[in-house]
């Protein structure tokens, strides 16, 4: 069974986050850099939020703000779900779909270290079925 751990080390890049006190428009900013849906809100070291498109979405156009002139603190998630690295992509797919979202912040001893996206999920999963397939065909043909 894969592992949050197992996930992280195929991904490349460090944990994108942007501070609380940044606005929207910058949290937006680095987003469209990096081509993700969201980032870790981090201040100090500790994971305090997570700020998404659909945050922007459903906070902001929908209210006829600016995001120029908003922080990230106005409106990012809280409280934070997240997953330890040793994990199962089982468990991240239940807390996942249980919660209706899309990016899990991985939290370490230190503070948050990765983060895994529904898509990193589905695909690991995807690699699981494979394996079982592969190793069920080897059993049958002797």
């Amino acid at each position: 069974m894969w592992t949050v751990q197992q996930i992280l080390h195929a991904k490349t890049g460090p944990l994108l986050s942007i501070s609380p006190g940044a606005t929207v428009f910058d949290a937006l900013t680095v987003m469209a850099e990096h081509d993700i849906g969201a980032l870790a809100v981090v201040d100090r070291g500790e994971l305090v939020g997570m700020f998404s498109e659909r945050d922007y979405a459903r906070k902001v156009i929908l209210h006829g703000k600016s995001s120029k002139e908003i922080t990230v603190a106005d409106i990012m998630s809280t409280p934070v779900l997240s997953v330890r690295p040793e994990d199962t992509v089982h468990d991240c797919m239940a807390i996942m779909t249980g919660n209706h979202i899309r990016h899990l912040p991985v939290a370490g001893a230190a503070g948050p270290i990765g983060m895994v996206s529904i898509g990193d999920v589905v695909k690991a999963l995807l690699n699981e079925q494979a394996f079982t397939i592969e190793q069920l065909e080897h059993y049958i043909k002797g």
